[in-house]
């Protein structure tokens, strides 16, 4: 792929965080390899509702693309699982579409790319991790339920609020822990859900004291989008192959 810029040889993709979200540009920036051009903007919603906060991201998405100006994508990844959860692919993909159509780039959410990354494993059967306050873990447990996946074992960490802000003060050694407190014997997959949840650092942990495939929402959506644009970098997943990124973990590791 090539562009009139002098960075971005590779492709030129853009990714939207939630607005208070620390935690997608660091890990982008380690997953996407150096050829490829990674620009950001911002999801906005409601600073007090959580709730209306997620729904109001996919409604004023378009306002967030126009942040991109005259920057023609290749892909675009909507960097916010919760709001898949809340109101369904089926709502999401609509309001994806449209703009598509409007904006010439394909746009891919955090949920659909874990959706994928899970079918092109295999995996049925899957250990869900959620750092979630009670109300978003259970729309997270439902969602992956009605989807046709079992899960086998599901947990989180406590937030102390009912609001997800606190999840960007996570850090990753304690994800570890509490996934390793899960009973993922038996999962075919770990999935670490939450776009604001530190879990590049945490995955090789994960792998190396489970022997297990682990995905995360962020890794999943860098893969996905890579796998839209052509990008060699985008590996094929299968065959107990989970990295689904090329040489990521030692850039993570810097």
């Amino acid at each position: 792929m090539s562009n009139d810029f002098e960075y971005g040889s590779g492709g030129i993709v853009g990714f939207a965080p939630p607005q208070s979200n620390p935690t997608v540009e660091p890990e982008m920036a380690a997953l996407m390899p150096p050829d490829v051009l990674s620009l950001t903007t911002r999801l906005r919603g409601d600073p007090v509702d959580a709730r209306k906060r997620f729904s109001d991201y996919l409604f004023n998405l378009g306002e967030s693309l126009e942040g991109f100006g005259a920057i023609r994508l290749g892909a675009f990844g909507f960097a916010c699982t919760a709001t898949t959860y809340l109101l369904g692919h089926d709502e999401v993909r609509r309001k994806f579409e449209q703009l598509s159509r409007l904006y010439g780039y394909p746009i891919l959410s955090s949920a659909e790319a874990i959706e994928l990354a899970l079918a092109e494993l295999g995996a049925r059967r899957i250990a869900l991790f959620g750092p979630y306050p009670g109300w978003l873990q259970e729309a997270s447990f439902s969602f992956w339920s009605q989807a046709g996946f079992d899960l086998t074992a599901k947990g989180g960490i406590d937030l102390g609020s009912s609001d997800t802000l606190n999840i960007y003060k996570l850090r990753a050694s304690k994800v570890v822990e509490a996934v390793l407190r899960l009973d993922w014997h038996s999962a075919d997959a770990i999935v670490l859900t939450g776009t604001g949840a530190p879990t590049l650092r945490a995955i090789p942990d994960i792998v190396r004291a489970t022997g297990k495939p682990v995905l995360s929402s962020n890794l999943c959506l860098g893969w996905a989008v890579l796998k839209a644009i052509g990008h060699k970098a985008a590996l094929p997943v299968g065959m107990g192959q989970s990295m689904l990124i090329d040489d990521w973990p030692a850039r993570a590791a810097r």
